[in-house]
């Protein structure tokens, strides 16, 4: 299935590395990563006294269901040395499921289209760049829609 957008970030560590990294055993494990967006830097969202995030959006195809991607995530962020203490600090990496096509999910684990998607210029820039036209299954708003009605006023710029 296509149409699985993960968002990658880090903010610890060689961020770069880390998502490189993280594509990689998500190409081995999850399925195979068929678009990518440029890499961002960003400020914290939400507790903003922490080093800048780097952020990036990756397409990928695959025939697991969403519960099981999630675990396989989950997986891959211990394997790279991520360490849950407290919501939105600093992270080693975090592997989000932003959507899963335009399948709507609600449990107690898994919330997807990932509720927080619209308010969150580091996650529509990058879908924006690579799905603009994507639309958003419970708000019936493109990627680009969104992101020009965004009120998040961090700056979102690419990292070289």
């Amino acid at each position: 299935m296509k149409g699985i957008y993960l968002l990658l970030g880090s903010n610890l560590g060689n961020s770069r590395r880390l998502l490189n990294e993280a594509i990689d055993l998500i190409e081995l494990t999850v399925g195979k990563v068929i678009n990518s967006s440029a890499v961002y830097k960003t400020k914290a969202w939400g507790i903003e006294d922490q080093p800048d995030f780097l952020n990036q959006v990756v397409e990928v195809e695959s025939d697991f269901e969403a519960a099981v991607i999630l675990k396989i995530i989950n997986e891959i962020e211990e394997k790279l040395g991520r360490v849950r203490y407290a919501k939105w600090h600093s992270r080693i990496i975090d592997i989000d499921i932003l959507y899963y096509a335009n399948d709507i999910i609600d449990t107690e684990k898994l919330k997807v289209p990932h509720p927080e998607n619209q308010n969150r210029k580091f996650v529509l820039v990058p879908m924006s760049e690579i799905a603009p036209d994507f639309i958003h299954p419970v708000l019936k708003l493109s990627q680009k829609e969104m992101l020009e009605n965004c009120s998040d006023k961090l700056e979102v710029i690419i990292s070289n």
